[in-house]
């Protein structure tokens, strides 16, 4: 498989994904949502909970997910080693998460239906949103859902800044995340065909009928779907079906769409320079972005103080 030595996250980093994070940090809420996040995220109960409740990933366990997963880190050039966990999920999925200590989570349901290539691209997939500091954001995406509601009820409407358009925006983040992580994916494995073919596996693959699944007919279809973005309605559709229309916000984007536009990646200059060994490189640095205690703490005062003025109203209103 081909290794990038030191090779840092800018090489390709899809453009999309940082205008939507760009545009993300600049919306009003953003900062009070950062800044209570960080306030009151705890990265050991969830530690505790992953050795507690799943198994964790090493030599003598799951030796050949290890060898996989050690392979990837290594030709990714990143350091330091998250943590890796199974855990017993019949769902098909995997993620990564963590802000000091990024882990990446596999469901037992992904390892039932993959076999080792698409596992490896699953888990490179995993490894480039860790190489592109994600983890963090992903983390507050998935916090803020839960905290809009309490926010409100504890900060006598402060709550009000996650707007609509807040939300909208950490979703779009979110798609437009995977478009990276899905270029560091194809950089690992080096070909289309199996990155592909685990799109298709996810997309609606079983193992008993794999034999009769065609990858020709699933680029196809991708043709097919690309085809109906010349007509404007369907691209009011998608955007209400990627925003809640079907009940659910969608964190990734269509299949077929990621397989397009890393099928047109394949062909760049940026990607031929990057597998001649033209990259930016990161040296020492690690690819996980710790933020340094001052910031973190700048972070904590400001939620303070804000807390102190609630306390404040309330004490007035008695």
């Amino acid at each position: 498989m081909p290794s990038y030595p030191g090779i840092a996250s800018q090489a390709f980093k899809h453009p999309e994904d940082q205008q939507a994070e760009d545009a993300l940090r600049s919306l009003p809420g953003f900062d009070l949502v950062a800044s209570s996040f960080i306030e009151y995220l705890q990265e050991r109960p969830q530690q505790i909970y992953l050795l507690g409740n799943n198994i964790k990933v090493g030599p003598r366990q799951y030796a050949t997910v290890y060898g996989i997963f050690r392979d990837c880190l290594r030709d990714l050039s990143i350091y330091p080693k998250p943590d890796l966990y199974i855990a017993q999920n019949p769902q098909v999925n995997a993620y990564s998460l963590g802000h000091q200590h990024p882990y990446i989570v596999l469901n037992t349901g992904l390892l039932e239906l993959m076999n080792e290539t698409e596992l490896r691209v699953a888990i490179a997939h995993e490894l480039g949103h860790i190489k592109c500091e994600h983890t963090i954001l992903i983390q507050m995406a998935i916090w803020v859902m839960g905290a809009a509601s309490l926010l409100g009820e504890l900060t006598l409407g402060l709550g009000n800044l996650i707007s609509s358009s807040l939300i909208f925006a950490f979703y779009e983040w979110r798609r437009k995340a995977e478009l990276s992580a899905d270029r560091a994916t194809l950089l690992l494995m080096g070909d289309l065909e199996p990155v592909f073919q685990t799109m298709m596996t996810l997309a609606g693959g079983t193992q008993k009928y794999q034999h009769e699944c065609s990858l020709a007919e699933f680029i196809r279809q991708a043709e097919q779907y690309q085809d109906l973005g010349q007509d404007n309605l369907n691209q009011v559709y998608r955007f209400f079906v990627y925003n809640g229309s079907q009940g659910n916000f969608l964190t990734h984007p269509f299949a077929v769409e990621r397989l397009l536009l890393l099928k047109d990646w394949s062909t760049s200059a940026q990607y031929q320079q990057i597998r001649q060994g033209n990259y930016p490189r990161e040296g020492a640095k690690g690819a996980v972005n710790v933020e340094s205690q001052s910031e973190a703490e700048i972070l904590r005062r400001q939620i303070q103080d804000l807390q102190e003025q609630i306390d404040r109203l309330r004490s007035q209103r008695k």
